[in-house]
């Protein structure tokens, strides 16, 4: 999977959305970057990027 035709044109160097599906938990990003909702990665050579998850001790929690 290559990089979408219109990630290039953006003139950023940020890859935008250019499908998501935020009813399964993902998006894919113009560089072929699968993005979760968690913040885990799918790197469009196969590398995983494991999610950042914030210590639960370190969550803030309304009143």
């Amino acid at each position: 999977m290559g990089a979408h035709a219109s990630c290039s044109l953006t003139g950023s160097h940020a890859p935008r959305v250019v499908a998501a599906h935020p009813e399964q938990g993902w998006s894919l990003l113009c560089d072929g970057t699968i993005v979760f909702d968690d913040s885990g990665e799918l790197l469009p050579d196969g590398r995983v990027v494991t999610p950042h998850r914030a210590p639960v001790d370190r969550l803030a929690v309304a009143a």
